[in-house]
This record gives C-alpha cells, structure tokens and sequence, in this order.
C-alpha cells in the first residue's frame, strides 16, 4: 500500500498568539513539507483545489510544479482536480509539464469538488453540474489515449477535429485516478471506465463504504478490466504525532475551527469534542495517533474495504505549528510506512497502482 499526504494548503493562525501567517511565508512553509516528505519516504504528494478566502490552492499545478522542482522521488498529484471547471486540454498540458519537470511523477486525481465556488467564478451554471462533468471526463481521456490527434464534440466546448495536445508526458499516460464521495454513480462510472478510485472520507465510519466499493469493482469486472486494474484509495483526514495524546492535543483544534466554519456556512451546529473524539477513534474516519495506532487503523481499514493500494493522509489543520506538521509527516513516512508494512505482510513498497489504468 502507497502512502500520502494530501493538502489544501489552508491559512494557518498561531494558536498561541492568534496571528495569521501571511500568504508568502504559508507556501514556503508547503515546499518544506514536500521536501520532508520526499526525505521521509512518502509515496504521494497531493496538493487540492479551493477558490476560498482560506486556503492558498487555487492554482494547485503551480505549487505541483514548485514541488516537482524541489524532490526527487515522491509522485505528485492534484487531491482533486475540479474538472468540472477547468479545461481538460490545459489541464493535460499542465501535468504533463509537471511531468517533464518531476522527471515522470505527475499523476492526476479529477472529480467535482466539495465546494461549488468555482461554478460562478468561470461564468458555469451548476445546473450543468452533472454533464460538465462528464463532457470533460471524456475528453480528457480522449486526450489521454492519443493527445497527437484528438477528435471529439460534446456540450460545454468547441470540437476538436485532429488537433495535437502539446507537451507529451514522460510517463505516455499520465495516471488518474477519479476522485468520489458518496454518489453511487459516480462509482459505477469509475467502474466501466477502469479507472484507479479515490474515495474522500471525511467522516463516519469508512467500513460504511465497502457497499459502493465492491459496486465499483462489479462494474469493473462487467466491464472487463482485471482486478489489478481496479485499485482502490481512500483520502481522509488525520496528524500523527510521537504519542496519541499528542496528536489529539495537535489536531483537534485546527479541526474544530474549520469544520465549525464549514458548519456554519451550511447550516448545522459546529461540531465538539464528543464528534472529534468518535472520528479519532477505532472505527472512524481520522487517522489520528501514534505511528503504531495509525498503523494499525490503516491495516484494519483496508481489511474492512476489501484491499487498499493507496491512503492519503489529509494533514490541513489551521491552528497546527509548523514543526509539528514537518515531525507528522516524517514520523508517517518513518514509522507508519513501514509498520503498515509489516501488518500487511508487505516487504517492499508496493509499485504504482494507477500504472496499470487505462494508459
């Protein structure tokens, strides 16, 4: 099992003083990260997309690329990619760019986003939520199979009759991964489409979703693919620290802070301490603990869905210190790497899952 971190590269406020870290200094601070991640031996690095006040990712393949520039082996993707509101041919052109820069460690995770801000932001009507997404999808794997002549018409864009989607990736195909929530369709579509299934789960239990991950592998099955084509993820929030106590101490008040904001905005109570304490725990959906308690929850929760090939740590946390974050990430890629190793009988890393999609 692969595994990483994913960032949203959210504002961060000092908890001992309250002062905000200015734009600069917080992108500085994301590089470092990278660079200790790569050091530490983490698999994956995913940065995401927000149009929001409070986070610094709007233009994630640029921050891709600075990171590209900065590490060695790490892979690098986008945790997502809001494909509903981009252009799949820049879209391509910008990872594959990050591809040549990272020396073919560029991967995509595309989906539709938890926020809709990008809708009014480009001139889209979230009426047409559902077929943007799926015009787009389609061409960009169109792109995918040959960007030396791509042919397609659909809603939502102009044709394209033969033209070239320019640079070509070092890889040939760059991995993608279709990024889902909760919607039964959307993983049935990565099904017939055999494409590798990243799952966000930000709360509940994860075991809740071994339903729709075995409806993915069902219609990847009906439709062909092998189940070494059919590798499963999972994105959920979590923090390690050196104790558990010092991971709960850590996390929980960044995470109070922005999902009471995030509660707030759409209508219900902030959540509390009980709610924090539930989803920390063995059953829920944060990966919150020691090396050995996260360890131990990653192997338990890949049993529960059937086999994971990937986990990515979502480590955003607006009141965390930096140092904090940098000893997170290097116990993850030390200590928890290979303990999940271990616990699941794994002797080497496992190779690149989404090598094997529809290249």
């Amino acid at each position: 099992m692969q595994i990483g971190i994913d960032n949203f590269v959210s504002s961060v406020v000092e908890y001992d003083t309250g002062r905000e870290i200015d734009g600069r200094t917080r992108i500085g601070h994301l590089l470092e990260e990278v660079e200790v991640a790569d050091r530490s031996g983490v698999d994956v690095y995913g940065i995401g997309e927000h149009h929001r006040p409070e986070f610094y990712d709007s233009a994630p393949t640029v921050l891709l690329a600075a990171a590209a520039a900065r590490t060695r082996d790490i892979r690098l993707t986008s945790a997502v990619s809001v494909l509903s509101a981009d252009d799949p041919v820049r879209l391509h052109q910008q990872f594959a760019t990050i591809d040549l820069i990272s020396n073919g460690r560029a991967e995509m995770v595309v989906g539709r986003g938890s926020f809709t801000e990008a809708f009014p932001l480009f001139g889209l009507e979230l009426a047409d939520y559902d077929s943007l997404f799926a015009a787009k999808l389609d061409l960009l794997l169109r792109i995918r199979e040959n960007p030396a002549s791509v042919t397609w018409s659909g809603p939502h864009r102009p044709a394209l009759r033969g033209q070239g989607v320019y640079p070509k990736p070092v890889q040939g195909a760059i991995p993608m991964w279709l990024g889902v929530g909760g919607s039964p369709e959307s993983f049935v579509r990565a099904g017939r489409l055999g494409l590798p299934l990243m799952v966000a789960i930000i709360g509940g239990e994860p075991r809740r979703f071994r339903p729709l991950i075995d409806l993915y592998r069902e219609a990847g099955s009906r439709s062909g693919f092998t189940p070494e084509q059919l590798p499963v993820g999972i994105h959920a929030p979590g923090l390690v620290a050196d104790t558990d106590d010092a991971a709960v101490a850590a996390a929980y008040p960044g995470w109070a802070d922005l999902f009471g904001r995030i509660g707030r905005e759409r209508g219900f109570g902030a959540p509390g301490r009980a709610e924090f304490d539930a989803m920390a725990g063995p059953h829920g959906a944060m990966f919150v603990g020691s090396p050995d308690t996260v360890a131990e929850k990653i192997a338990r929760v890949s049993d529960d869905l059937g086999g994971l090939a990937r986990l990515t740590v979502q480590m955003t946390n607006t009141k965390l210190p930096h140092d904090a974050m940098l000893r997170g990430i290097e116990l993850l890629g030390g200590s928890v790497k290979p303990a999940v190793a271990q616990l699941m009988g794994a002797t080497t890393p496992a190779a690149n899952p989404s090598a094997t999609d529809r290249a």
